[in-house]
């Protein structure tokens, strides 16, 4: 067993290194091109029942998630990586109905001598 955000879970979903074009950034320059940025997100999800029935309607759907993100995204322009990261985080926890996620987003065009820079932030559900 581990915890995210304080919620102790067994089972989770999880999306690795999703590429996500993205208008982001403080500076004027940054707002007129599109600049990548990588998400990876950890969701908090009882994978039991979906083992068990084989259907998807039981299961956590990646796709939609994904889908979901990219929508979120693209939709407007982005100053920091941070409004992103509570962005997705809502969206997630409140549209797909999972009780905690970790989420990270990278963006690697961020400083020139880094690979990346990323925020890391932990989530839960509202009671």
């Amino acid at each position: 067993m581990r915890q995210i955000a304080g919620v102790v879970i067994s089972d989770s979903v999880l999306i690795e290194g999703l590429e996500v074009p993205a208008v982001i950034g403080i500076y004027d320059w940054e707002q007129q091109i599109t600049q990548p940025l990588f998400i990876d997100v950890e969701m908090a999800w009882d994978n039991r029942r979906p083992a068990a029935s084989g259907a998807i309607g039981d299961a956590l759907d990646y796709e939609a998630v994904s889908n979901a993100i990219h929508d979120v995204v693209s939709r407007r322009s982005w100053g920091l990586i941070e409004e992103v990261a509570e962005a997705l985080a809502t969206l997630i926890l409140t549209d797909f109905k999972t009780s905690a996620i970790r989420l990270k987003v990278a963006k690697p065009t961020a400083i020139e001598t880094a690979r990346s820079v990323a925020v890391l932030i932990e989530r839960k559900a509202q009671e």
